[in-house]
């Protein structure tokens, strides 16, 4: 069997904006949008696809990255410094020192609009993770 990840769901309490901030800040593009309101859509952010849509409601620890489940989205970049001063300009605070990844290289966390977590990874040449 051959499987491969597809998309990865973002739940939303404003679809809008957030679809909006991972555009504006990210540089994702649409793939899909139904055209309803509140919408669902499809973006695509390198080789991956988020489908974004309406929250029941929403969870307030939503940022604590010890709680079982998914808890953050590591998107690797070729520099941190280059992505963290490129983020900071479109106003993305960065609220944790970078530190060490597990594997090698750094690592730097920060939040999207909605508080959902992630971070910037950046392998460096004697890190034992693979290339992508």
């Amino acid at each position: 069997m051959k499987i491969s990840v597809e998309h990865i769901a973002i739940v939303a309490q404003n679809p809008v904006a957030l679809k909006s901030w991972y555009e504006r800040v990210l540089g994702a593009k649409t793939v899909f949008d139904n055209g309803q309101t509140p919408p669902t859509c499809l973006l695509s952010l390198g080789n991956v696809w988020f489908e974004i849509y309406a929250a029941d409601k929403a969870l307030p620890d939503t940022a604590n990255n010890k709680l079982a489940g998914f808890r953050h989205l590591a998107l690797r970049v070729d520099s941190l410094d280059a992505a963290k001063a490129e983020l900071e300009q479109r106003g993305v605070t960065f609220t944790e020192a970078e530190r060490a990844a597990a594997g090698g290289g750094r690592i730097i966390f920060f939040a999207d609009c909605e508080g959902n977590l992630l971070h910037f990874v950046e392998r460096t040449a004697d890190s034992t993770v693979p290339p992508l």
